[in-house]
């Protein structure tokens, strides 16, 4: 394990060096991570019920749109796309300047590996507009979604040199304002950036990559 790792590797906490053998084991396992990890998002972040379609659409996997005036520089908001949680941060200044700083403990930092980032955005900020950062929040490891960990520094229990990101709160795995994952964590990939697309500078719609037709 490198120096450089280990600056962002949280005392105390441990990461299992082998997955649970019995699939059904695992499987389970990570149900009760997603539940509970689900459970904690909504208490932190609310979600933006107004934004969700009909049940019935939502069954069907239906594109969702988002208003993006509502959020104010420095928050985010969750939306429900395909029965997961879709997170849409609004960055600061300071959060997008702070993502050029940690490449060197980052696993995938230009986001190389496939399945995870669309072409879009394969880039620093892993988006389409450097201020907005869409992601699916659920942890690459076995499936709990992260919570939020927005203040830079050691104010809410990481790393003094923490430029902000996301901590899963059930194996500790540690991710950045791009949801890029820190090296030697037990998550294996950066979190997911959905297809969506800009309708206009105040609306996004998740779930397709440009407008149909």
């Amino acid at each position: 394990m490198s120096q450089d790792s280990n600056l962002y590797q949280q005392e105390g906490q441990s990461s299992p060096d082998v997955l649970p053998e019995d699939p059904s084991r695992r499987f389970w396992l990570g149900t009760a991570c997603a539940v509970s990890g689900v459970a904690g998002v909504a208490a932190a972040v609310p979600f933006v019920a107004s934004m969700n379609p009909s049940d019935r659409a939502k069954a069907a996997g239906a594109p969702v749109s988002v208003n993006l005036s509502a959020i104010p520089a420095g928050t985010m908001v969750t939306a429900e796309w395909q029965g997961k949680p879709v997170w849409i941060l609004h960055r600061t200044p300071e959060m997008i300047a702070g993502l050029s700083k940690i490449d060197q403990f980052l696993a995938d930092p230009n986001s190389d590996r496939p399945g995870y980032t669309p072409e879009y955005a394969k880039n620093t900020h892993r988006s389409r507009k450097e201020q907005w950062f869409v992601c699916v929040g659920i942890c690459t490891h076995l499936g709990c979604s992260p919570s939020p960990r927005f203040a830079m520094g050691g104010a809410e229990g990481m790393p003094a040199n923490w430029e902000g990101g996301f901590l899963c709160p059930c194996h500790g795995s540690q991710f950045d304002l791009a949801g890029r994952v820190f090296k030697n964590q037990p998550a294996p990939d950066n979190l997911l950036v959905p297809p969506y697309y800009f309708v206009d500078d105040n609306t996004i719609m998740v779930g397709l990559e440009q407008a149909a037709g």
